[in-house]
């Protein structure tokens, strides 16, 4: 079985785990998470812990198993404490401003950009300059700040646009005469 699938998942007080066949639901202080299972895959509970493994001796049922607990444990994880991504414009001119819920992005365009936030999501601008994705579904959190960020990926020669927190970018030297 894969390593990963081995390791159990210890559920914090304060988050319920109800396992219905296939199906799993999982609620804590933030939110409620579901999801269903794939049918090689079985997932059990013993006390305060969740263990996953196979029920087909097959390699992608292997590869299943350490999936569906990564995806398990970021779903309590999630529900009790929360994903954040945090974003930097790096640009003359560039601001962000989050308004109810939409981010108004100032990116250097001849228009502004209007991200709408998609429901279970909150956009904080603590500066004019960051913005602060956050959730309790991790895949739902990355892909809003890679939406984001999408707008205006930060480029090579000066290193202007929107870059993830602590983002290292290459740059590029200018042409020579």
């Amino acid at each position: 079985m894969s390593r990963v699938a081995k390791a159990p998942i210890a559920v914090p007080s304060g988050v319920e785990v109800a396992l219905d066949g296939q199906h799993i639901k999982v609620k804590g202080p933030k939110g409620q998470l579901e999801w269903n299972v794939h049918e090689w895959v079985q997932v059990g509970r013993e006390g305060d812990e969740l263990q996953v493994s196979t029920r087909e001796e097959k390699q992608a049922a292997v590869a299943l198993a350490g999936t569906t607990r990564a995806l398990v444990a970021n779903m309590v994880a999630g529900v009790s404490s929360g994903f954040e991504r945090k974003l930097e414009l790096r640009g003359v001119g560039y601001r962000a401003q989050a308004q109810g819920n939409t981010l108004n992005l100032t990116l250097g365009f001849s228009h502004p950009v209007n991200y709408a936030v998609p429901e279970g999501i909150t956009v904080e601008t603590p500066s004019q300059t960051e913005v602060v994705v956050k959730g309790i579904d991790k895949q739902q959190v990355g892909e809003v700040a890679a939406q984001i960020r999408a707008y205006r990926p930060p480029e090579p020669y000066k290193g202007k646009g929107v870059r993830y927190a602590g983002e290292r970018v290459v740059m590029k030297e200018a042409k020579k005469k």
